[in-house]
This record gives C-alpha cells, sequence and structure tokens, in this order.
C-alpha cells in the first residue's frame, strides 16, 4: 500500500507539469554523506525533492540531515550537498528529484587503501558496493525509477594511502575506473553519467597523495564517456574559510557544490536539446 502511494504522489508531480522525474545516487566518503550544518543547509519543504529511506522502503521530504543509519551507511552529521542539489536543479530543470545516498565515512576506492571502515572495490574486509547497490535497486523497485547518475565524493583514504607508500594515483585510476563501470553494469546504463567532485586537501599535512588522485580524477574525465568534473574545486575552500576542520567542508560549500551540480545537469541538456 505504501508503493501504491509512493508511485502515485510520483505520477501526480509529472501531472503537475514537472519535466522529469530523476533519481540520483550521491555516493563516497564522509563528504559525500555530509559534515555540514542544517541550520544552514538550504531550507525548503518541497513535494517535489524526496530522500529514498531504506529502513522504511519509502520517501520521504528532502531535508538534512539526508541519509540513514543503516547497513554500513549513515546519514549526514547534520548538513550535505543533497538540499541545494535537488532544490536547485528542480528549479532550473522542473525536475522532481530523488535522492539516494550511500556513503561511509573513511571508506577507500581501493582495496590497498582500505581501513576498518570499508572499500568500494570488489574486495576487501567491508565491501560496501554490494551494499550501495541493494538499496538503489529497492529505490528502483519503489520509484520505477532509472538512475539518472551518480555524484561522487572520495579520494581522501586513498590519498593517505599514496601517502604511505601503500600505493599510487595509478592505482586510485584503475580503482575508480573499475569502480564506474560496475555501476554503469548493475544500474543497467552504459552511459550513465557520473560527476567527481574533486578530491579537496588535508590541511596541513603531506599533499602528495592528494595531488595524485586529484590527477587520477581529471584523467578519467578526459579518458570516460560520460564523466564530469564538478566546477567547484574544494582544494580552494580553505583559502575560502569553507572547512568545519582539516577535511570536512563547511554548509555554504556544500551548498555551493549542490548548485554547482545542478547547474551543470542543467546545462549539459539544455545543450542536448538544441
Amino acid at each position: 500500500m505504501e508503493r501504491f502511494f509512493i508511485l502515485l504522489i510520483l505520477a501526480g508531480l509529472s501531472v503537475s507539469g514537472v519535466a522529469q522525474k530523476s533519481m540520483w545516487l550521491i555516493a563516497g566518503q564522509s563528504n559525500a554523506s555530509g559534515m555540514g550544518d542544517r541550520r544552514t543547509s538550504m531550507k525548503y519543504y518541497s513535494k517535489e525533492c524526496f530522500d529514498y529511506v531504506q529502513s522504511g522502503d519509502s520517501l520521504k521530504i528532502l531535508q538534512d540531515p539526508v541519509g540513514e543509519n543503516g547497513k554500513y551507511f549513515g546519514k549526514a552529521n547534520s548538513g550535505s550537498i543533497s538540499p541545494s542539489f535537488a532544490w536547485n536543479l528542480n528549479k532550473m530543470t522542473g525536475d522532481s528529484v530523488v535522492v539516494v545516498s550511500a556513503a561511509r565515512g573513511g571508506s577507500a576506492c581501493s582495496t590497498t587503501g582500505e581501513t576498518i571502515y570499508g572499500t568500494w572495490a570488489e574486495k576487501g574486509v567491508l565491501p560496501l558496493f554490494d551494499a550501495a547497490m541493494a538499496k538503489c535497486n529497492s529505490a528502483i523497485a519503489v520509484t520505477g525509477l532509472k538512475f539518472s547518475g551518480v555524484i561522487w565524493l572520495q579520494g581522501e583514504r586513498d590519498a593517505n594511502a599514496i601517502n604511505d607508500g601503500k600505493m599510487d594515483g595509478e592505482d586510485y585510476e584503475a580503482a575508480l575506473r573499475n569502480l564506474i563501470l560496475r555501476f554503469r553494469k548493475h544500474l543497467h546504463d552504459a552511459d550513465l553519467p557520473f560527476y567527481i567532485v574533486l578530491t579537496g586537501q588535508y590541511v596541513d599535512r603531506p599533499q602528495e597523495g592528494y595531488h595524485q588522485v586529484r590527477a587520477a580524477q581529471r584523467r578519467l574525465s578526459e579518458k570516460m564517456h560520460g564523466v564530469h568534473l564538478v566546477a567547484a574545486d574544494p582544494w580552494l575552500f580553505p583559502q575560502m574559510n569553507m572547512m568545519t576542520d582539516d577535511i570536512h567542508y563547511s554548509q555554504y560549500a556544500y551548498n555551493l557544490i549542490g548548485e554547482t551540480i545542478a547547474r551543470q545537469i542543467y546545462e549539459a541538456r539544455s545543450i542536448d536539446s538544441k
């Protein structure tokens, strides 16, 4: 019965003039789940922006703290990019927006970089990918929607592993490329857009590993179709007073990232329609 009402809501949105219904996976480590401040997160109550909740197998109106504490993944520690992303995308495109959050603080992209916080690689002590796909599949079943894309904020854990001499930038590039291909395979879309928020910096710590991760992310955006770099660079955030600590971004930064991603999606769609 609950699924019936969810589908009825989404169907009603399309009747009311919303251009499309889109669903987005936001994944990675702690800056993906969000370490901001809900008091300065986007504040709205929109019946066109939703957060998928796996524990109740349902949708709720999207507001911070987005996400949920469940198997492997956690909700935002107060504020995230999601409300800004969804609200701006809805206002620019008319889309109704469903966000699926699957992020774990400290998680690695590679097996080599894994610590106790898990990895997105195919093998590891705490593999996260299958859990993310289970959540995505449940969201698909509830909404009837395909995923419109993946938004990825991750790289700090692997950068630290590079600084420790356990791996290098080419290892990270191979791990992230493999992950993108697995997302596309399991979400049944060989052209699924993948938006990478460039990894920032760990203030007053060795920067070489972070430079190598960022270079790998840039290379993949040049080599792989449908892989995009988000035009808001966290490397500059410390100088702009947009950090909450040495590695996590402020809510103002999260709001900026969310709006920037929405604008890039809108501009890409505008170009495709010409």
